[in-house]
C-alpha cells in the first residue's frame, strides 16, 4: 500500500500533525469570515452565464440543418453542461453557497443536469468519497469498481480491459455517476436488501428518464418546428453536448485522483484518525493541475483538487487564494504538493491505467516503488524525522521522495524485485 501509516510515513510528529490541523483551521476561519457580496455576485453571474449560454445554444439549434449551426450549438450546449455540472452543480451540492441562505443556490434544493439524482451523488461523493478519500475498500472512486488503478488490487483477467472500460466510462460518465450509488457489486453479493435496491433503481430510472426526455425528445421536437432544423439533427447535437461534458468531466476528475503522487491508503489509516490526520490524508491523496482563470472556471476550480479536498464546502472561487497558503504549509512541513500541467497529469492517469491492465509479472516496479506510489517501504523503512543541520528545518516526505527519485540509495536499500 502506498501509505500504511500516514504520520510516521510523512516523518511528522503528533505535534506536527496537530499544528498542521490548527493552521488549516485558521485558513478556514479566515475565508469564512471574508465571504460576502463579491462571492455571491460570482455565483449569481455564473448562473446567468450558464443559462444564457444554454438559451443561445438552444436557439442556434433552430438552424440545426446547417452544419456550422449544428457544431456551434453543440459546442455551446456542451460548455453550458460543463459549467452547470462542475462550477455549479458539484459545488452548490457541496454546500459551498449555503451561507447565502438563498433557496435557489442551496445544497438541499439544487438538482443538476445529470442522469444521477443529486441525493444519490451527495451520498456517494460528499460523504463516502470525501470522508474515505483513496482508502482501498472504502472509496468507490478508486477505479469506480471497473478500473484497476493501484497495484494493491490483485490483477484478474477482467483488468485486461482497463483501457476499454475507461474509454466507455469517459464517454458515458453521467451514467457511471447514476449507477455508482446502486452499489451493484454489493447487490450481486446479497449485501443490499432488495427493497433498497428497488427504491434506488426507481429513483435512478426516474432521473434518467427525465434527462433523456429533455435531451432526446422534447428539445428536438421543439427545434423541428423550425423549417431550418430537424428532430434528428437536434437530437444528435444534444448527444454530442453530453459527450463533450462527459469526456471533460472525466478528464478533470481523473487528473485530481490518479496521476503520480495521489496516494492510496488502507483502512488501518482510519483507526482513531484525528482532524489533523484527515487533513493530511486529503493533502497526500489528491493532485492539482496548473490552470489560468479560464481553465480553472471550466474545471469547476477542481484544478485545486487538494484545496477542495481539504475544504470541500468553501466557495470554489476562493480556492486559488487558499492554494497559496496550502502550498506554503506543505513547504513548511516538507510535504509534497502534487501538481503539473493538465496534459501531463491526464497522461499520467492513462499511463497508470494502461500499465495496470497487465499482470504484475509484466511490470518492473512494485506497489512500493512504482512511479504512481510512494510507499514507506520505498525509503528502506526510514520513517523517522530528520532535522536538516543547515537550515534547522524538519526533513520530511518531500525530501525523501526527491532523494529516492535521484536514485540515491534506492536500489541499494530497496532493490528491484
Amino acid at each position: 500500500m502506498a501509505i500504511s501509516d500516514v504520520k510516521e510515513y510523512a516523518h511528522l510528529t503528533d505535534a506536527d500533525v496537530e499544528a498542521i490541523g490548527h493552521e488549516l483551521d485558521a485558513i478556514r476561519r479566515e475565508i469564512e469570515a471574508a465571504r460576502g457580496e463579491k462571492d455571491a455576485r460570482y455565483v449569481r453571474n455564473t448562473i446567468r452565464f450558464q443559462r444564457t449560454l444554454e438559451a443561445v445554444g438552444r436557439t442556434t439549434m433552430l438552424a440545426s440543418n446547417n452544419r456550422v449551426a449544428w457544431w456551434a450549438g453543440s459546442a455551446m450546449l456542451g460548455v453550458s453542461k460543463i459549467v452547470e455540472n462542475m462550477e455549479l452543480g458539484h459545488n452548490v451540492m457541496h454546500g459551498q453557497w449555503d451561507w447565502m441562505n438563498d433557496p435557489e443556490i442551496h445544497s438541499t434544493s439544487w438538482e443538476w443536469d445529470n442522469t444521477g439524482p443529486s441525493e444519490h451523488w451527495k451520498q456517494t461523493h460528499n460523504y463516502i468519497h470525501h470522508k474515505y478519500t483513496n482508502v482501498l475498500g472504502m472509496d468507490d472512486d478508486i477505479g469506480y469498481g471497473l478500473i484497476r488503478v493501484t497495484r494493491d488490487r490483485k490483477w484478474t483477467p477482467f483488468n485486461a480491459g482497463n483501457l476499454v472500460y475507461n474509454t466507455l466510462l469517459m464517454l458515458l460518465f453521467e451514467y457511471g455517476v447514476a449507477v455508482q450509488h446502486l452499489e451493484l457489486g454489493k447487490v450481486a453479493k446479497g449485501r443490499v436488501s432488495k427493497e433498497e435496491t428497488r427504491r434506488k433503481l426507481a429513483e435512478v430510472g426516474e432521473k434518467v428518464g427525465k434527462q433523456m426526455l429533455k435531451d432526446y425528445a422534447l428539445t428536438p421536437a421543439v427545434s423541428s418546428l423550425s423549417p431550418a432544423a430537424s428532430f434528428r439533427k437536434t437530437l444528435t447535437a444534444n448527444l454530442m453536448a453530453n459527450v463533450i461534458r462527459n469526456v471533460w468531466t472525466n478528464a478533470v476528475i481523473f487528473c485530481g485522483h490518479f496521476p503520480d503522487g495521489a496516494e492510496k491508503f488502507t483502512r488501518h489509516d482510519l483507526k482513531d484518525e484525528t482532524q489533523g490526520q484527515w487533513y493530511l490524508r486529503q493533502m497526500l491523496g489528491s493532485a492539482n493541475f496548473e490552470a489560468g482563470p479560464a481553465l480553472a472556471f471550466m474545471s469547476g476550480n477542481l484544478c485545486y483538487q487538494i484545496e477542495h479536498h481539504v475544504f470541500p464546502d468553501l466557495p470554489s472561487n476562493r480556492l486559488a487564494e487558499i492554494s497559496v497558503k496550502v502550498r506554503a504549509l506543505c513547504e513548511k512541513y516538507d510535504l509534497p504538493y502534487t501538481t503539473g500541467s493538465f496534459p501531463a497529469q491526464y497522461a499520467k492517469s492513462w499511463r497508470t491505467i494502461a500499465k495496470l491492465s497487465l499482470p504484475d509479472k509484466f511490470l518492473k516496479a512494485t506497489a512500493d516503488d512504482a512511479p504512481e506510489t510512494a510507499s514507506e517501504r520505498r525509503f528502506g523503512g526510514n520513517t523517522t524525522a530528520v532535522v536538516d543541520p543547515a537550515t534547522g528545518r524538519r526533513k520530511g516526505l518531500l525530501s525523501a521522495i526527491a532523494e529516492s527519485k535521484s536514485g540515491r540509495g534506492l536500489r541499494a536499500r530497496f532493490g528491484r524485485r
